[in-house]
């Protein structure tokens, strides 16, 4: 079988570039099925986990879905905005601990997270350099957004303007990072994480005097930033319990109180909506489970066309060798060397292409799940 195997190499060399097109059309048949498989099982663990971590869920009245996929995984389509007296109203209550959570604006492509320090409570997120959130405009940036943009505990992150010539006077906010979050492998990892009012002061709801910065026109794009010198100038105006939100994290004491919460929505007239992540998500999951069982057909038929496709490449090869073969009979090799050389030539061309799929399949192992949430949270 050695010869069988060198003789079957030789040839795959000397007609390297057709091989290797056969190794990767055959590569790829292992490889579409598998992913589409572990990108799917990956974003349902991930996305059933975080939505599990999350007792209840409070916001404006709407899709109860964009409201799940906006407070937990930072998603692009925003609900609309509850007044913060709503999450007021939850701590009065008695019943539950409230998260506020404002999401509406970007520093270099990363959402900004306007929160209580609960949060970093309920998450479970650590520290893993400088400290966490003790001043208005402090930023504490996750693991992701730091590696990726090279940022550390001492620089500073500017947020992103919503328009370049805005009237009403806001202007972006320039924070110093003064933490840095251990990695977690959630979305946490891909946000950058303010108090809620210093999302209010990016909102030109609260400012200071003399805090722009940056240019001499008001024509010129500035910034605002909050220092030691002008912290206290800072204020804010009207009444707090009006400022927008986007969504409260409620978490009940207990199962009675979870109850007679949830009982306190149940007007539809009014603003407020009260959902339990875990229902919404389960839903979703089994929404993306009905389309993978449609996909999955459509991978094994097209699957099943390609690998017909490589057979029959396979066997017009050995067709046009048939001189080959007959000139190898002619020198006194028999019907079972013969078939032993293209058994040789099959294992060698299968083997490089099943070991391909498998590199590919681990190394993209690590992005399969974040990629696969991040594309159902757009």
């Amino acid at each position: 079988m050695s010869g069988a195997l060198f003789l079957a190499w030789a040839h795959i060399w000397h007609h390297r570039w057709r091989s290797l097109i056969l190794v990767l059309a055959i590569a790829l048949i292992v490889v579409v099925p598998v992913t589409v498989s572990r990108v799917v099982d990956a974003a349902e663990a991930d996305l059933s986990a975080r939505a599990e971590a999350t007792p209840l869920l409070i916001g404006a009245r709407g899709s109860r879905l964009d409201l799940v996929m906006s407070a937990l995984y930072f998603g692009e389509d925003q609900p609309d905005p509850l007044p913060y007296q709503a999450s007021e109203d939850v701590w009065d209550s008695g019943l539950a601990i409230a998260i506020p959570l404002y999401q509406r604006f970007y520093a270099e492509g990363a959402p900004i997270i306007g929160t209580s320090l609960d949060y970093f409570d309920l998450r479970g997120l650590r520290i893993a350099d400088g400290r966490g959130l003790t001043v208005l405009g402090d930023a504490v940036l996750g693991a992701a957004v730091a590696a990726e943009r090279g940022l550390s505990v001492g620089d500073h992150i500017l947020s992103t303007p919503e328009n370049l010539f805005d009237i009403a006077g806001s202007y972006p906010l320039r924070m110093p990072v003064v933490g840095v979050l251990a990695p977690t492998g959630t979305p946490d990892d891909a946000a950058i994480f303010v108090d809620v009012k210093t999302t209010w002061v990016m909102a030109g709801i609260g400012h200071g005097h003399e805090d722009v910065e940056g240019g001499a026109s008001a024509g010129i794009l500035q910034y605002a930033e909050i220092t030691p010198q002008n912290i206290d100038s800072f204020h804010f105006h009207g009444d707090v319990g009006s400022y927008p939100i986007t969504a409260i994290i409620a978490e009940p004491w207990d199962q009675r109180s979870s109850t007679i919460l949830k009982g306190r929505y149940l007007d539809t007239s009014g603003p407020a909506q009260i959902v339990d992540p875990e229902e919404v998500m389960s839903g979703l999951i089994e929404t993306v489970f009905a389309i993978k069982d449609v996909l999955d057909w459509v991978v094994r038929i097209v699957g099943g066309a390609a690998a017909l496709a490589v057979v029959l490449a396979l066997h017009l090869t050995f067709r046009l060798r048939a001189r080959e073969m007959q000139t190898a009979f002619r020198l006194g090799a028999g019907r079972f060397a013969t078939l032993q050389l293209l058994l040789a030539e099959a294992l060698l061309l299968g083997g490089a292409a099943v070991m391909l799929a498998g590199a590919v399949i681990w190394i993209s192992q690590p992005y399969l799940s974040g990629d696969a949430v991040q594309l159902l949270t757009r």
